[in-house]
């Protein structure tokens, strides 16, 4: 396993209103609308959500940044856990014309109305379960979507994330180092279900087994 930062720099240039999320409408009502991962979610209120999640081109910085790191190459498989609407999916399809590109969510809406190039190969479903065979993927990525599992799904994700890569693997997940940080935190988040400081997460990440790269954001 090796720390490493491709997601920073995106998640750094977001403005957040930390205590607006807790005081402008019940925390309790908008997680619940979030939690079903529906319009609310994704093209609803930034109150419930992303406030509209449109295509941008930020994500292409860090695809290709994977792709050097990695060296991912044409006809190599690259699996997204998490792949919402398949933006940093379909900015892979243009690094390196000619991979093999899936993607896995739970979330219905986010997959109809993902990027059409790479929608034919997302599939709904949930990351503890993956439907794909023991070492398929050459690079497994999961971005912002492990921390809102709960500890018994969190461990099956990462033993299936180990078992169907054949190569490379990176994960992002949200984290906290002082109290401040885990504030912030419980005060933006939504969808959460796991609250761990960096060294909680490296023995999860023992723990279960996973062997690959890791990144966490922190709430600053």
């Amino acid at each position: 396993m090796a720390y490493k930062e491709f997601i920073s720099l995106i998640h750094k240039s977001t403005q957040r209103d930390y205590l607006a999320r807790v005081t402008e409408r019940d925390k309790a009502e908008v997680s619940e609308l979030a939690l079903k991962w529906d319009y609310d979610y994704w093209d609803g209120s930034r109150q419930t959500g992303y406030g509209g999640y449109k295509y941008d081109g930020r994500w292409r910085t860090v695809a290709d940044a994977m792709v050097e790191a990695y060296g991912i190459k044409a006809g190599d498989r690259v699996l997204d856990v998490g792949v919402g609407k398949g933006f940093l999916l379909h900015d892979f399809t243009e690094a390196v014309p000619g991979i093999e590109a899936a993607g896995l969510d739970i979330s219905s809406y986010g997959i109809e109305h993902a990027m059409e190039s790479v929608k034919p190969n997302l599939v709904e479903g949930h990351a503890r379960s993956l439907p794909w065979p023991d070492d398929h993927f050459d690079l497994v990525i999961s971005i912002n979507t492990l921390h809102n599992l709960y500890i018994n799904d969190l461990f099956a994700a990462l033993k299936e994330i180990e078992r169907v890569s054949r190569g490379e693997k990176f994960l992002v997940v949200e984290a906290y180092r002082n109290e401040r940080e885990k504030m912030n935190l419980m005060y933006w988040q939504l969808t959460c279900r796991a609250f761990h400081t960096p060294e909680e997460w490296e023995w999860i990440f023992e723990e279960a087994g996973y062997t690959g790269d890791y990144e966490f954001i922190f709430f600053e």
